[in-house]
């Protein structure tokens, strides 16, 4: 099967040697079963003659490690059986644009995930409310006066731009901070632009919990992402910053119900944050799912659990095409 990864930039630099990243390890699971695979980046592709193309490079295994040839082949995207489109946010133009590309991909010839579609109508903030009855009290507004009256109600908050990621831009308020003003001018764009505002859950002192979607399924490892010392939110991917969690019976039976809701829209990879059973954000743009500190964790394989279900939907979407 030839299968393309749309990666982002700066993992590409790191291509060779980065096992924190979850595409290493899908890729290099593709590759030890003698897949063809080649990798690129939303910069590379283009539209020619309305068919969409992209400037690639071959995937292939050095050792322990996976490497890339540099040199960059013109390929149709339709000769590919599977496209992963995972580049990071920010959700800007430019990845806007990307998804526009695949507007012009035969889906009888190619599946893409996460549908590139589904990706460009749900934003992993603002659609969670989707599933409010899962996530803390919020709202979603570019008004200062909306936002100091949500602070004064709940007396500790959390404001986050519509498009980032990583934590980047998030911010945390609490009543009677002299600096709250200038912080929502700020995360507002001088109310200009929407953010996800959200009750602020005291038990985000001890992190929030990576819960992972694959397909309808909730899978059963999970990993604590910790706050660093200097910070009130996950912001550093480290040893020291990833612990073994555990997924209560309530939170599978609740988030299978999102399971099942991402998947009829076409998002079938999936990591929700999650903090005291509440839901801060949905991840679809490329959820890490930390394979790394899993396996060790729970001594498995998590690699060989994805291929085998991105697979099973390839084929089962070939078979009904064909």
């Amino acid at each position: 099967m030839k299968i393309l990864f749309v990666i982002d930039r700066i993992e590409l630099k790191y291509f060779e040697f980065n096992d924190l990243v979850t595409n290493f390890w899908i890729i290099k699971e593709f590759l030890n079963r003698g897949e063809d695979v080649y990798i690129t980046t939303i910069d590379k592709l283009k539209l020619i003659s309305s068919k969409a193309y992209a400037g690639c490079y071959s995937a292939s295994i050095a050792g322990e490690d996976i490497v890339y040839s540099k040199d960059e082949k013109l390929k149709l995207i339709e000769d590919f059986a599977l496209v992963m489109f995972r580049p990071d946010p920010p959700v800007d133009m430019d990845y806007i644009s990307a998804t526009y590309i695949f507007d012009f991909v035969d889906r009888e010839k190619t599946f893409i995930m996460n549908d590139t579609k589904s990706i460009r109508d749900f934003n992993e903030k603002l659609h969670a409310v989707k599933f409010a009855e899962f996530m803390p009290e919020n709202i979603v507004t570019a008004s200062k006066k909306d936002i100091m009256q949500f602070l004064s109600q709940h007396e500790e908050i959390i404001l986050k731009p519509l498009n980032k990621c990583f934590g980047s831009g998030v911010f945390y308020l609490k009543k009677g901070d002299k600096n709250s003003a200038a912080i929502i001018k700020t995360v507002t764009n001088n109310e200009s632009m929407l953010v996800m505002v959200q009750k602020y859950i005291p038990q985000a002192v001890y992190g929030d919990k990576r819960v992972l979607i694959l397909g309808e399924e909730v899978l059963d490892y999970c990993v604590q992402k910790l706050p660093s010392n200097d910070d009130f939110k996950f912001n550093e991917h480290n040893d020291s910053c990833v612990k073994k969690a555990v997924l209560s019976s309530a939170e599978k039976e609740n988030f299978t119900k999102i399971a099942k809701a991402l998947n009829s829209m076409g998002i079938y990879m999936a990591g929700l944050d999650v903090i005291d059973g509440k839901i801060i954000e949905v991840n679809v743009t490329s959820p890490c799912y930390f394979i790394r500190e899993i396996n060790n964790a729970f001594g498995i394989n998590l690699e060989r659990i994805i291929a085998d279900y991105i697979f099973s939907k390839v084929n089962s979407c070939h078979k009904v095409n064909v």
